[in-house]
């Protein structure tokens, strides 16, 4: 009994990795976009870097949100975390903060 607790226990730790490394995949590409690819699109008409960046992000983006579904399935999360995290993804920044309310949430 004490074996399956651990391994229970090692599964959730490696779930809220994969979303911890997920988050902080998504979040830098959501900022390149918005920060360095829009511009070149809408000042220097320049929309390639929209097009790969973008490709990019969303890829990242729904890789976060399975991730995110995933860990609320072996993670006992609070009832705020998954709107929490959707939310997060939408927003510059989101996943970092996110993931830091989480892991301090999870630790008390």
């Amino acid at each position: 009994m004490a074996c399956r607790a651990s391994s229970e226990r090692l599964e959730s730790k490696s779930k809220l990795k994969n979303l911890t490394i997920a988050g902080y995949l998504e979040g830098p590409s959501f900022l390149l976009l918005l920060g360095i690819a829009m511009p070149l699109k809408y000042m220097f008409d320049i929309p390639e870097a929209v097009r790969y960046i973008g490709i990019a992000y969303g890829a990242l983006f729904i890789a976060y949100i399975l991730m995110l579904l995933f860990a609320a399935s072996k993670i006992k999360m609070p009832l705020w975390a998954m709107p929490a995290g959707m939310l997060g993804s939408f927003l510059p920044f989101g996943p970092f903060i996110f993931d830091h309310l989480l892991k301090k949430r999870l630790k008390k």
